[in-house]
C-alpha cells in the first residue's frame, strides 16, 4: 500500500479542521448561531446555552479536501492508475453520501438557530430525506458494479441475504446515521468515539490493502482529532446535526466500502448502545403507561450517556470510558477480520 496518500489525508484533514476553528468559531458567534438547550436535559447543561453550533463544517471541509487531494495523489502516482485504486467509486460515492447527510443536518441546524428552538426539521422530513440518500447511495454502488448480496458475519461465515440485502441495508444506513447523531450529546463524545472507530477502519483497510478506504478512514480520524481541539470539555463549539450526520455517513461509507457492514456490531458498539437505550426507554415507558397507567423508565435519562451523567459521572469520564469500550469493539472486529 502507498502510505504517503494515507498520511497526507490525515495531516490535511487534521490541519484544516483545527485551523478553520480560529476563523469559523468567531463567525458563528457573530452570527449568533448558538446552541439552544432543552429544559428537559440535565440542568447543568444550561451553561452551554449559546455556545456556537454547526461547527461540523470544520471537519466537513477538512475531511473532504483531504480525501480529494490524497485520492488524486494516489491515482496519479507512478505505477498507479485510477482504475487500480481499490474501492475508488466507493470512496467517491461514500463522500457524496456523507455530504448529503451533512446537508440535511445543516438545514436542520439552520432552522434551529433561526427560530431559536431545539427542534428543526420534523421527524418525517428527516426520514424521507435520509431514506432517499441511502437508496441513492446503494443504487450508485450497484451501478458501479458492487452487486454482491453476501455479507461477512463476524466469527461465523458469509451469508447471502439475497433479496433482503438492499432493504436491510437501507434501514441499517438510516439507523446508524441517526444513532451517531444521538451520540453527540456531551462535549467531545461523538468526535472521540468516531476517532477511535476511524482508527479501527484504518487498521482493517491497511490489512486488506484497500487504498481508497484507508485514505477515507485517515481523513475521518484526522478531522475528528482536529475538531476535538475545539470540542473537548469544556467545548468551545458543537458540531450540530451538520457534523454528526456527516460523521454517520462517513462511518457507514467505510463499513460498506470495506464490505463489512455487519461488523458495525463491534465497530459501532457505542452508537448502537446509545440508540438502543433510547428505544428501550421509550418502549418501556409507553408499555408501562398503557399497562399500569403510569410510565416507568429504565434509565434516569436517555441516551445512556445522560444516564451516567445524572449518576454523577463527569463528561470527561464518560468520554474516556465510552472511547475505551469503542476501542475494545474495534479490536474484536479486527480479530474477526483475521479469522475470515
Amino acid at each position: 500500500m502507498t502510505n504517503l496518500p494515507v498520511v497526507t489525508a490525515a495531516v490535511i484533514s487534521f490541519g484544516l479542521t483545527a485551523l478553520t476553528g480560529f476563523w469559523l468559531i468567531p463567525v458563528l458567534r457573530r452570527l449568533k448561531y448558538g446552541q439552544t438547550i432543552l429544559d428537559i436535559g440535565p440542568k447543568w447543561h444550561m451553561k452551554k446555552q449559546g455556545i456556537p453550533t454547526m461547527g461540523g463544517l470544520m471537519f466537513i471541509g477538512g475531511a473532504t479536501l483531504a480525501i480529494l487531494a490524497s485520492f488524486f495523489m494516489l491515482a496519479t502516482s507512478p505505477g498507479e492508475e485510477t482504475a487500480s485504486v481499490r474501492g475508488g467509486m466507493a470512496v467517491i460515492l461514500g463522500l457524496i453520501m456523507s455530504l448529503a447527510f451533512g446537508m440535511v443536518g445543516f438545514v436542520d441546524d439552520y432552522i434551529k438557530v433561526i427560530k431559536k428552538r431545539n427542534l428543526g426539521l420534523n421527524a418525517k422530513q428527516k426520514m424521507i430525506m435520509q431514506f432517499f440518500i441511502a437508496i441513492l447511495y446503494l443504487a450508485g454502488l450497484w451501478l458501479a458494479g458492487e452487486r454482491s448480496t453476501v455479507v461477512f458475519v463476524p466469527f461465523w461465515r458469509p451469508v447471502d441475504l439475497g433479496m433482503f440485502y438492499h432493504p436491510l441495508a437501507v434501514l441499517g444506513i438510516v439507523y446508524l446515521v441517526n444513532v451517531v447523531n444521538i451520540t453527540d450529546g456531551i462535549d467531545g463524545l461523538c468526535s472521540s468515539v468516531t476517532f477511535v472507530a476511524a482508527l479501527g477502519f484504518l487498521a482493517i483497510a491497511t490489512l486488506w490493502q484497500s487504498n481508497g478506504m484507508a485514505m477515507y478512514a485517515a481523513a475521518l480520524a484526522g478531522g475528528c482529532l482536529g475538531f476535538l481541539i475545539w470540542n473537548f470539555y469544556p467545548a468551545k463549539v458543537f458540531m450540530g446535526d451538520t457534523g454528526s450526520l456527516f460523521l454517520g455517513g462517513m462511518v457507514v461509507a467505510l463499513a460498506f466500502g470495506l464490505r463489512i457492514p455487519i461488523f458495525l456490531i463491534f465497530m459501532g458498539i457505542i452508537y448502537i448502545v446509545e440508540g438502543l437505550s433510547v428505544l428501550i426507554q421509550m418502549g418501556l415507558f409507553k408499555y408501562t403507561k398503557r399497562r399500569y397507567g403510569q410510565g416507568r423508565r429504565l434509565f434516569k435519562m436517555s441516551p445512556i450517556h445522560h444516564h451516567f451523567e445524572m449518576s454523577g459521572w463527569s463528561e470527561t469520564k464518560i468520554v474516556a470510558v465510552f472511547s475505551l469500550i469503542e476501542l475494545i469493539g474495534c479490536c474484536l472486529a479486527l480479530w474477526a477480520v483475521y479469522r475470515l
